[in-house]
């Protein structure tokens, strides 16, 4: 079994304000779907990027950090499945659900478990 983070970014999600709770319920029973699959780990919305704080090695504090070349994450799923392929099919659901595009990226192996 592999994990799998699927992810957007700020902005991606451009849905008009009336749609949004349709959107929710949508996100929801996906959510639902997963947790039933077993495959569920973790997921959920972010606060806005600007309102993170950065810890750098020396143990500083830094607000706001500056946006990344490809934009900051604002919601993601965490997944456990067999393949690739699979967490692809969860990440159409997703998107489908979202009505954004998702990132699919595996997490590497973690030498402590």
């Amino acid at each position: 079994m592999a994990k799998f983070l699927i992810s957007f970014v700020e902005g991606a999600m451009r849905v008009p304000e009336a749609e949004l709770p349709d959107v929710v319920k949508a996100a929801h029973a996906v959510v639902d779907e997963a947790k039933d699959a077993g495959v569920w780990i973790l997921g959920g919305g972010l606060k806005n990027h600007s309102e993170a704080t950065v810890v750098t090695p020396e143990r500083t504090l830094v607000d706001g950090p500056e946006p990344s070349a490809n934009g900051a994450i604002a919601g993601f799923a965490l997944i456990e499945v067999r393949t690739y392929e699979e967490a692809l099919e969860w990440a159409a659901e997703i998107a489908a659900a979202c009505r954004c595009d998702q990132e699919v990226r595996e997490l590497l192996p973690s030498a402590r478990t």
